[in-house]
Protein backbone atom coordinates (compact mmCIF):
# COMPACT_ATOMS: atom_id res chain seq x y z
CA UNK A 1 0.00 0.00 0.00
CA UNK A 2 1.41 3.37 -0.68
CA UNK A 3 0.70 6.65 -0.26
CA UNK A 4 -1.54 7.23 -2.92
CA UNK A 5 -3.64 3.67 -2.03
CA UNK A 6 -3.61 4.72 1.58
CA UNK A 7 -5.46 8.10 1.08
CA UNK A 8 -7.72 6.10 -0.61
CA UNK A 9 -8.19 3.17 2.03
CA UNK A 10 -8.42 5.33 4.50
CA UNK A 11 -11.36 7.69 3.38
CA UNK A 12 -12.89 4.32 2.91
CA UNK A 13 -12.10 3.53 6.60
CA UNK A 14 -13.07 6.74 7.94
CA UNK A 15 -16.76 6.41 5.96
CA UNK A 16 -17.16 2.69 7.71
CA UNK A 17 -16.18 4.22 11.02
CA UNK A 18 -18.71 6.89 10.79
CA UNK A 19 -21.57 4.93 9.21
CA UNK A 20 -20.69 1.92 12.12
CA UNK A 21 -21.12 4.72 14.80
CA UNK A 22 -24.01 6.58 13.52
CA UNK A 23 -26.08 3.63 13.17
CA UNK A 24 -24.86 1.24 16.11
CA UNK A 25 -28.27 1.48 17.61
CA UNK A 26 -29.46 -1.24 14.61
CA UNK A 27 -26.65 -4.05 16.04
CA UNK A 28 -27.37 -5.88 19.16
CA UNK A 29 -25.46 -4.56 22.15
CA UNK A 30 -24.31 -8.12 22.67
CA UNK A 31 -22.38 -10.34 20.63
CA UNK A 32 -24.05 -13.28 19.11
CA UNK A 33 -21.54 -15.66 18.68
CA UNK A 34 -20.47 -19.07 20.85
CA UNK A 35 -16.84 -19.30 22.17
CA UNK A 36 -14.61 -20.17 19.01
CA UNK A 37 -16.78 -18.92 16.15
CA UNK A 38 -13.87 -16.92 14.37
CA UNK A 39 -11.43 -20.09 13.50
CA UNK A 40 -14.35 -21.51 10.82
CA UNK A 41 -14.22 -18.68 9.28
CA UNK A 42 -10.80 -17.77 8.28
CA UNK A 43 -7.54 -20.16 6.96
CA UNK A 44 -5.64 -22.26 9.33
CA UNK A 45 -2.35 -20.06 7.78
CA UNK A 46 -1.49 -16.70 7.04
CA UNK A 47 -1.87 -16.05 3.46
CA UNK A 48 1.51 -16.41 1.27
CA UNK A 49 0.87 -13.85 -1.07
CA UNK A 50 -1.15 -10.63 -0.56
CA UNK A 51 -4.66 -10.29 -1.23
CA UNK A 52 -7.03 -7.08 -1.93
CA UNK A 53 -7.88 -5.11 -0.14
CA UNK A 54 -11.64 -5.61 -0.80
CA UNK A 55 -11.36 -8.57 0.29
CA UNK A 56 -10.46 -7.65 3.77
CA UNK A 57 -12.65 -4.96 3.84
CA UNK A 58 -15.27 -7.40 3.12
CA UNK A 59 -14.42 -9.92 6.27
CA UNK A 60 -14.42 -7.08 8.60
CA UNK A 61 -18.27 -7.13 8.79
CA UNK A 62 -18.19 -11.15 7.74
CA UNK A 63 -15.39 -12.16 10.65
CA UNK A 64 -15.47 -9.03 12.75
CA UNK A 65 -18.55 -7.71 13.62
CA UNK A 66 -20.23 -10.89 14.70
CA UNK A 67 -18.15 -11.15 17.65
CA UNK A 68 -18.36 -7.32 18.88
CA UNK A 69 -20.03 -6.09 22.16
CA UNK A 70 -21.01 -3.09 20.97
CA UNK A 71 -19.64 -0.49 24.14
CA UNK A 72 -20.62 2.79 21.88
CA UNK A 73 -24.46 1.62 21.58
CA UNK A 74 -27.10 3.57 23.43
CA UNK A 75 -28.49 -0.17 24.68
CA UNK A 76 -25.15 -1.33 26.38
CA UNK A 77 -26.01 0.04 30.14
CA UNK A 78 -22.86 -2.76 31.35
CA UNK A 79 -19.60 -2.20 33.33
CA UNK A 80 -18.71 1.45 33.11
CA UNK A 81 -18.41 3.75 29.97
CA UNK A 82 -15.14 3.36 27.73
CA UNK A 83 -15.26 6.94 26.08
CA UNK A 84 -14.84 8.09 22.41
CA UNK A 85 -14.82 10.48 20.10
CA UNK A 86 -14.15 11.54 17.15
CA UNK A 87 -11.63 13.94 17.91
CA UNK A 88 -9.91 11.41 19.82
CA UNK A 89 -9.66 8.77 16.82
CA UNK A 90 -8.24 11.77 14.53
CA UNK A 91 -5.78 12.07 17.53
CA UNK A 92 -4.67 8.47 17.32
CA UNK A 93 -4.58 8.18 13.63
CA UNK A 94 -1.72 11.10 13.93
CA UNK A 95 0.15 9.26 17.01
CA UNK A 96 -0.11 6.07 15.44
CA UNK A 97 0.96 7.65 12.07
CA UNK A 98 4.02 9.09 14.31
CA UNK A 99 4.40 5.99 15.99
CA UNK A 100 7.08 7.41 18.89
CA UNK A 101 8.11 5.40 21.93
CA UNK A 102 8.22 8.28 24.18
CA UNK A 103 10.27 6.90 27.18
CA UNK A 104 12.44 9.21 27.06
CA UNK A 105 12.45 13.34 26.53
CA UNK A 106 14.77 12.92 23.77
CA UNK A 107 12.87 9.94 22.27
CA UNK A 108 10.31 12.53 21.19
CA UNK A 109 10.63 15.86 23.04
CA UNK A 110 6.87 16.66 22.01
CA UNK A 111 5.47 13.32 23.37
CA UNK A 112 6.78 13.67 26.71
CA UNK A 113 6.44 17.82 27.03
CA UNK A 114 2.42 17.50 25.35
CA UNK A 115 1.93 15.53 28.07
CA UNK A 116 3.22 17.48 30.96
CA UNK A 117 1.31 20.51 29.61
CA UNK A 118 -2.30 18.83 29.53
CA UNK A 119 -1.75 16.90 32.38
CA UNK A 120 -1.43 20.38 33.72
CA UNK A 121 -4.56 21.38 32.26
CA UNK A 122 -6.73 18.67 33.28
CA UNK A 123 -5.16 19.01 36.76
CA UNK A 124 -6.22 22.85 37.22
CA UNK A 125 -9.78 21.69 35.97
CA UNK A 126 -10.34 19.56 38.51
CA UNK A 127 -9.44 21.33 41.31
CA UNK A 128 -6.52 19.43 41.94
CA UNK A 129 -3.71 20.96 44.82
CA UNK A 130 -0.69 22.93 42.87
CA UNK A 131 1.59 19.81 44.75
CA UNK A 132 -0.08 18.09 42.03
CA UNK A 133 0.80 19.79 39.00
CA UNK A 134 4.39 20.47 37.59
CA UNK A 135 6.70 23.05 38.83
CA UNK A 136 7.50 21.86 42.12
CA UNK A 137 8.14 18.04 43.06
CA UNK A 138 5.03 16.75 41.53
CA UNK A 139 3.39 16.17 38.28
CA UNK A 140 1.30 13.85 36.33
CA UNK A 141 1.73 11.03 33.98
CA UNK A 142 -0.57 8.67 31.34
CA UNK A 143 -0.65 5.17 32.05
CA UNK A 144 -2.91 2.36 30.34
CA UNK A 145 -5.16 1.89 32.84
CA UNK A 146 -6.28 2.52 36.78
CA UNK A 147 -5.07 -1.13 37.08
CA UNK A 148 -1.45 0.28 36.38
CA UNK A 149 -1.35 3.18 38.17
CA UNK A 150 -2.47 1.52 41.69
CA UNK A 151 0.34 -1.38 40.70
CA UNK A 152 2.75 1.25 40.33
CA UNK A 153 2.04 3.62 43.39
CA UNK A 154 2.14 0.22 45.73
CA UNK A 155 5.09 -0.46 44.73
CA UNK A 156 6.72 2.91 45.57
CA UNK A 157 4.89 3.03 48.32
CA UNK A 158 6.87 -0.16 49.42
CA UNK A 159 10.12 1.12 48.28
CA UNK A 160 9.85 3.89 49.72
CA UNK A 161 8.66 2.20 53.08
CA UNK A 162 11.31 -0.34 53.12
CA UNK A 163 14.25 2.08 52.47
CA UNK A 164 13.04 4.75 55.34
CA UNK A 165 12.72 1.91 57.86
CA UNK A 166 16.17 -0.49 56.95
CA UNK A 167 18.80 0.12 59.19
CA UNK A 168 21.85 1.74 56.84
CA UNK A 169 24.04 -0.60 58.44
CA UNK A 170 26.78 1.29 56.22
CA UNK A 171 26.80 4.05 58.93
CA UNK A 172 27.66 1.72 61.88
CA UNK A 173 31.87 1.03 63.11
CA UNK A 174 30.82 -1.68 64.52
CA UNK A 175 33.60 -4.05 62.90
CA UNK A 176 31.73 -5.99 60.24
CA UNK A 177 32.32 -6.33 57.24
CA UNK A 178 30.68 -5.01 53.93
CA UNK A 179 29.52 -8.54 53.12
CA UNK A 180 27.87 -8.90 56.29
CA UNK A 181 26.94 -5.62 56.52
CA UNK A 182 24.99 -6.35 52.70
CA UNK A 183 23.21 -9.32 54.60
CA UNK A 184 21.65 -7.46 57.50
CA UNK A 185 20.28 -5.15 55.66
CA UNK A 186 19.36 -7.69 52.83
CA UNK A 187 17.50 -9.69 56.43
CA UNK A 188 16.28 -6.27 57.73
CA UNK A 189 14.33 -5.04 54.24
CA UNK A 190 13.20 -9.18 53.55
CA UNK A 191 11.74 -9.06 57.20
CA UNK A 192 9.95 -5.66 56.66
CA UNK A 193 8.35 -6.90 53.77
CA UNK A 194 6.93 -9.95 55.05
CA UNK A 195 4.73 -7.49 57.31
CA UNK A 196 3.78 -5.01 55.04
CA UNK A 197 -0.22 -4.40 54.87
CA UNK A 198 -1.98 -2.40 52.89
CA UNK A 199 -5.82 -1.41 53.13
CA UNK A 200 -8.61 -0.36 51.01
CA UNK A 201 -12.38 -0.80 51.02
CA UNK A 202 -14.47 -4.33 50.75
CA UNK A 203 -15.92 -2.42 47.81
CA UNK A 204 -12.68 -1.49 45.82
CA UNK A 205 -12.05 -2.98 42.25
CA UNK A 206 -10.44 -6.46 42.32
CA UNK A 207 -7.29 -4.86 40.85
CA UNK A 208 -6.19 -3.92 43.97
CA UNK A 209 -5.94 -7.53 45.49
CA UNK A 210 -4.38 -7.96 42.27
CA UNK A 211 -2.20 -5.34 43.36
CA UNK A 212 -0.79 -6.47 46.31
CA UNK A 213 -0.28 -9.98 44.76
CA UNK A 214 1.79 -8.54 42.69
CA UNK A 215 3.69 -6.58 45.34
CA UNK A 216 3.77 -9.38 47.37
CA UNK A 217 2.19 -7.97 50.34
CA UNK A 218 -0.58 -8.37 52.78
CA UNK A 219 -3.92 -6.73 51.94
CA UNK A 220 -6.19 -5.99 54.52
CA UNK A 221 -9.96 -5.50 53.25
CA UNK A 222 -11.68 -2.47 55.17
CA UNK A 223 -15.47 -3.32 56.02
CA UNK A 224 -17.64 -0.81 54.11
CA UNK A 225 -20.56 0.81 55.83
CA UNK A 226 -24.05 0.49 54.90
CA UNK A 227 -23.74 2.94 52.02
CA UNK A 228 -21.02 1.07 50.88
CA UNK A 229 -18.23 3.51 51.69
CA UNK A 230 -14.74 2.99 53.62
CA UNK A 231 -15.05 5.37 56.59
CA UNK A 232 -11.91 6.38 58.84
CA UNK A 233 -13.16 4.82 62.18
CA UNK A 234 -12.94 1.49 60.08
CA UNK A 235 -9.82 1.94 59.22
CA UNK A 236 -8.46 2.61 61.79
CA UNK A 237 -9.27 -0.02 63.83
CA UNK A 238 -7.91 -2.54 60.91
CA UNK A 239 -4.56 -0.77 61.21
CA UNK A 240 -4.69 -0.59 65.09
CA UNK A 241 -5.52 -4.90 64.38
CA UNK A 242 -2.57 -5.01 62.55
CA UNK A 243 -0.07 -2.91 64.56
CA UNK A 244 -1.35 -5.33 67.37
CA UNK A 245 0.20 -8.17 65.75
CA UNK A 246 3.39 -6.99 64.61
CA UNK A 247 2.27 -5.89 61.24
CA UNK A 248 3.24 -2.91 59.43
CA UNK A 249 0.71 -0.40 57.82
CA UNK A 250 2.11 1.34 54.64
CA UNK A 251 -0.39 1.88 51.74
CA UNK A 252 -4.27 2.79 51.47
CA UNK A 253 -6.71 2.73 48.60
CA UNK A 254 -9.73 5.24 48.57
CA UNK A 255 -11.95 4.42 46.03
CA UNK A 256 -14.27 7.42 44.45
CA UNK A 257 -17.18 5.53 42.37
CA UNK A 258 -16.60 2.35 43.35
CA UNK A 259 -17.41 -0.61 40.49
CA UNK A 260 -20.10 -2.13 42.49
CA UNK A 261 -22.48 0.46 43.57
CA UNK A 262 -20.10 4.15 42.57
CA UNK A 263 -19.88 4.83 46.12
CA UNK A 264 -17.76 6.71 47.38
CA UNK A 265 -15.14 6.38 50.25
CA UNK A 266 -14.85 9.07 52.97
CA UNK A 267 -11.59 11.05 51.92
CA UNK A 268 -11.93 13.47 54.56
CA UNK A 269 -12.02 10.82 57.66
CA UNK A 270 -9.39 8.26 55.85
CA UNK A 271 -6.81 11.36 55.21
CA UNK A 272 -6.00 12.35 58.48
CA UNK A 273 -5.54 9.22 59.30
CA UNK A 274 -3.15 8.03 56.43
CA UNK A 275 -1.04 11.08 57.39
CA UNK A 276 -1.06 10.12 61.39
CA UNK A 277 0.01 6.50 60.60
CA UNK A 278 2.61 7.47 57.69
CA UNK A 279 0.64 5.48 55.17
CA UNK A 280 1.05 6.17 51.34
CA UNK A 281 -2.68 7.50 50.16
CA UNK A 282 -3.90 6.66 46.90
CA UNK A 283 -7.16 7.80 45.11
CA UNK A 284 -8.72 5.40 42.77
CA UNK A 285 -11.33 7.32 40.99
CA UNK A 286 -11.60 6.08 37.48
CA UNK A 287 -14.75 6.15 36.62
CA UNK A 288 -16.44 9.35 38.50
CA UNK A 289 -12.90 11.03 38.52
CA UNK A 290 -14.34 12.83 35.80
CA UNK A 291 -17.18 14.76 37.02
CA UNK A 292 -14.86 16.34 39.00
CA UNK A 293 -14.57 19.02 35.74
CA UNK A 294 -18.14 19.87 36.94
CA UNK A 295 -17.84 22.48 40.01
CA UNK A 296 -21.03 20.45 41.58
CA UNK A 297 -19.24 17.55 42.02
CA UNK A 298 -15.90 18.69 42.77
CA UNK A 299 -17.09 18.13 46.62
CA UNK A 300 -16.23 14.31 45.84
CA UNK A 301 -12.83 15.17 45.72
CA UNK A 302 -12.45 17.24 49.44
CA UNK A 303 -9.52 15.34 51.11
CA UNK A 304 -7.69 15.06 48.25
CA UNK A 305 -5.00 17.43 50.06
CA UNK A 306 -4.10 14.34 52.02
CA UNK A 307 -3.19 11.85 49.07
CA UNK A 308 0.12 10.69 47.82
CA UNK A 309 -1.19 9.98 44.69
CA UNK A 310 -4.76 10.47 42.68
CA UNK A 311 -5.13 8.56 39.50
CA UNK A 312 -8.83 8.57 36.89
CA UNK A 313 -9.42 7.32 33.62
CA UNK A 314 -10.83 9.87 31.12
CA UNK A 315 -10.60 7.15 28.81
CA UNK A 316 -13.69 5.82 30.77
CA UNK A 317 -16.33 9.15 30.92
CA UNK A 318 -14.15 12.04 29.45
CA UNK A 319 -14.38 11.42 25.65
CA UNK A 320 -10.96 10.27 25.46
CA UNK A 321 -10.86 6.87 23.56
CA UNK A 322 -8.62 3.81 25.57
CA UNK A 323 -6.23 3.67 26.62
CA UNK A 324 -5.38 7.13 28.61
CA UNK A 325 -5.45 6.59 32.77
CA UNK A 326 -3.92 9.75 33.92
CA UNK A 327 -1.85 9.97 36.98
CA UNK A 328 -0.84 12.45 39.67
CA UNK A 329 1.97 12.73 42.42
CA UNK A 330 2.68 15.06 44.98
CA UNK A 331 6.30 13.58 45.34
CA UNK A 332 7.59 11.91 41.33
CA UNK A 333 11.26 11.22 43.34
CA UNK A 334 8.98 8.34 45.19
CA UNK A 335 8.43 6.93 41.62
CA UNK A 336 11.74 7.58 39.61
CA UNK A 337 13.67 6.36 43.24
CA UNK A 338 11.93 3.29 42.89
CA UNK A 339 12.09 2.42 38.68
CA UNK A 340 14.87 4.29 37.56
CA UNK A 341 17.20 1.79 35.33
CA UNK A 342 20.11 4.33 32.97
CA UNK A 343 21.81 2.37 30.59
CA UNK A 344 24.29 4.00 28.00
CA UNK A 345 21.76 3.60 25.77
CA UNK A 346 19.08 5.84 26.94
CA UNK A 347 21.65 8.84 28.25
CA UNK A 348 20.57 12.10 26.33
CA UNK A 349 21.58 15.25 26.61
CA UNK A 350 18.49 16.52 28.14
CA UNK A 351 18.20 14.38 31.44
CA UNK A 352 17.30 16.31 34.39
CA UNK A 353 15.66 18.80 32.56
CA UNK A 354 12.90 17.27 31.71
CA UNK A 355 11.22 14.23 32.56
CA UNK A 356 12.28 10.90 31.33
CA UNK A 357 8.62 8.64 31.71
CA UNK A 358 10.12 5.69 31.22
CA UNK A 359 10.67 6.17 35.32
CA UNK A 360 7.28 7.08 36.21
CA UNK A 361 5.64 4.14 34.90
CA UNK A 362 6.00 0.00 35.29
CA UNK A 363 6.35 -0.49 31.49
CA UNK A 364 9.70 1.11 29.22
CA UNK A 365 7.67 2.08 25.77
CA UNK A 366 4.85 4.43 25.87
CA UNK A 367 2.58 6.04 23.09
CA UNK A 368 1.88 9.36 22.36
CA UNK A 369 -1.61 9.75 23.98
CA UNK A 370 -1.33 13.29 25.22
CA UNK A 371 -2.51 13.49 21.71
CA UNK A 372 -6.22 12.76 22.18
CA UNK A 373 -6.34 14.04 25.69
CA UNK A 374 -4.98 17.41 23.93
CA UNK A 375 -7.26 17.02 20.99
CA UNK A 376 -10.13 16.43 22.83
CA UNK A 377 -9.78 19.19 25.70
CA UNK A 378 -8.95 21.79 22.57
CA UNK A 379 -12.92 20.89 20.47
CA UNK A 380 -14.85 20.49 23.36
CA UNK A 381 -13.49 22.97 25.65
CA UNK A 382 -13.85 22.22 29.58
CA UNK A 383 -17.39 23.68 29.21
CA UNK A 384 -18.52 20.78 26.27
CA UNK A 385 -16.91 18.35 28.97
CA UNK A 386 -19.17 19.38 31.48
CA UNK A 387 -22.19 19.67 30.09
CA UNK A 388 -21.71 15.66 28.47
CA UNK A 389 -20.90 14.46 31.88
CA UNK A 390 -24.10 16.50 33.10
CA UNK A 391 -26.08 15.06 30.62
CA UNK A 392 -25.31 11.82 31.10
CA UNK A 393 -26.28 12.26 35.56
CA UNK A 394 -29.48 13.42 34.02
CA UNK A 395 -30.23 10.55 32.51
CA UNK A 396 -29.35 8.33 35.38
CA UNK A 397 -31.97 10.60 37.21
CA UNK A 398 -34.64 10.16 34.74
CA UNK A 399 -33.82 6.13 34.84
CA UNK A 400 -34.06 5.99 38.47
CA UNK A 401 -37.59 8.03 38.55
CA UNK A 402 -38.77 5.27 36.21
CA UNK A 403 -37.49 2.43 38.60
CA UNK A 404 -39.08 4.25 41.58
CA UNK A 405 -42.28 4.27 39.72
CA UNK A 406 -42.68 0.72 39.52
CA UNK A 407 -43.39 -0.47 42.94
CA UNK A 408 -41.89 -4.47 41.90
CA UNK A 409 -38.60 -2.25 42.28
CA UNK A 410 -36.12 -0.53 44.31
CA UNK A 411 -33.00 1.20 43.73
CA UNK A 412 -29.55 -0.05 46.12
CA UNK A 413 -27.13 3.16 45.79
CA UNK A 414 -27.03 6.28 45.82
CA UNK A 415 -27.54 7.72 42.36
CA UNK A 416 -25.04 10.35 42.12
CA UNK A 417 -23.26 9.87 38.91
CA UNK A 418 -24.28 7.87 35.58
CA UNK A 419 -24.65 4.36 37.53
CA UNK A 420 -28.54 3.44 39.04
CA UNK A 421 -28.29 0.09 40.95
CA UNK A 422 -31.88 -1.52 41.28
CA UNK A 423 -33.26 -4.58 42.09
CA UNK A 424 -36.98 -6.49 42.57
CA UNK A 425 -37.88 -6.08 46.17
CA UNK A 426 -38.63 -9.82 45.56
CA UNK A 427 -35.13 -10.94 46.26
CA UNK A 428 -32.24 -12.04 44.91
CA UNK A 429 -33.69 -15.44 42.82
CA UNK A 430 -36.25 -13.06 40.75
CA UNK A 431 -34.04 -10.19 40.36
CA UNK A 432 -31.09 -13.30 38.55
CA UNK A 433 -33.71 -14.52 36.79
CA UNK A 434 -34.75 -11.18 35.21
CA UNK A 435 -30.67 -10.54 34.67
CA UNK A 436 -30.63 -13.44 32.64
CA UNK A 437 -33.85 -12.44 30.82
CA UNK A 438 -32.59 -9.46 29.93
CA UNK A 439 -29.14 -10.50 28.66
CA UNK A 440 -30.60 -13.53 26.52
CA UNK A 441 -33.42 -11.17 25.18
CA UNK A 442 -30.32 -8.89 23.39
CA UNK A 443 -32.16 -6.03 23.07
CA UNK A 444 -29.99 -4.57 25.97
CA UNK A 445 -27.59 -5.20 27.90
CA UNK A 446 -26.55 -5.06 31.76
CA UNK A 447 -24.19 -6.78 34.31
CA UNK A 448 -24.69 -7.50 38.03
CA UNK A 449 -23.32 -7.24 41.29
CA UNK A 450 -23.50 -8.17 44.91
CA UNK A 451 -22.61 -5.75 47.81
CA UNK A 452 -23.34 -7.52 51.56
CA UNK A 453 -25.20 -10.47 50.37
CA UNK A 454 -27.76 -7.82 48.42
CA UNK A 455 -27.81 -9.02 44.64
CA UNK A 456 -28.79 -6.19 42.28
CA UNK A 457 -28.82 -5.16 38.36
CA UNK A 458 -26.39 -2.48 36.99
CA UNK A 459 -27.73 0.06 34.68
CA UNK A 460 -24.96 2.49 32.88
CA UNK A 461 -25.35 5.20 30.60
CA UNK A 462 -22.53 4.64 28.75
CA UNK A 463 -22.51 5.38 24.93
CA UNK A 464 -22.18 9.33 24.21
CA UNK A 465 -25.15 9.04 22.37
CA UNK A 466 -27.52 8.04 24.84
CA UNK A 467 -30.90 9.97 24.81
CA UNK A 468 -33.58 10.05 26.79
CA UNK A 469 -35.73 8.08 24.46
CA UNK A 470 -32.89 5.62 24.52
CA UNK A 471 -33.32 5.04 28.71
CA UNK A 472 -37.19 4.85 28.53
CA UNK A 473 -36.71 2.50 25.82
CA UNK A 474 -34.15 0.16 27.78
CA UNK A 475 -36.90 0.56 30.86
CA UNK A 476 -39.73 -0.81 28.49
CA UNK A 477 -37.80 -4.10 27.72
CA UNK A 478 -37.09 -4.28 31.58
CA UNK A 479 -40.66 -4.23 32.47
CA UNK A 480 -41.78 -6.10 29.80
CA UNK A 481 -39.45 -9.12 31.06
CA UNK A 482 -40.07 -8.35 34.15
CA UNK A 483 -43.96 -9.01 33.81
CA UNK A 484 -42.47 -12.99 33.27
CA UNK A 485 -40.63 -13.13 36.18
CA UNK A 486 -42.74 -11.42 38.35
CA UNK A 487 -46.71 -12.48 38.19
Amino acid sequence: MDASEFRRRAKEMVDYVADYLENIRDRPPLAQVKPGYLRALIPEEAPQDSEPWEELFKDIERVIMPGITHWHSPKFHAYFPTANSYPAICADILSDAIGCIGFTWIASPACTELEMVVLDWLGKAIQLPKEFLFGGEGGGVIHSTASEATLLTLLAARSKHVHENTPDKSLQNDGTTNNEADRDIHCAKTSIMSKLVAYFSDEAHSSVERATLLGAVRCHKVPSDDRNCMRGKALKAAILEDKANGLIPFYCVATLGTTTSCAFDNLLEIGPICAEEKLWLHIDAAYAGSSFICPEFRHLLNGVEFADSFNFNPHKWMLVNFDCSTLWVKSSKDLIETFHVDPLYLKHHGQGLMPDFKDWQIPLGRRFRSLKLWFVMRLYGVKGLQEHIRKQVSLAKEFESLVRSDDRFEVTNDVQMGLVCFRLKSGNEPSKALLNLINSDSRIYLVPSQSKGIFYLRFSICSAKTESEDVRSSWKVIQELTDKVVC
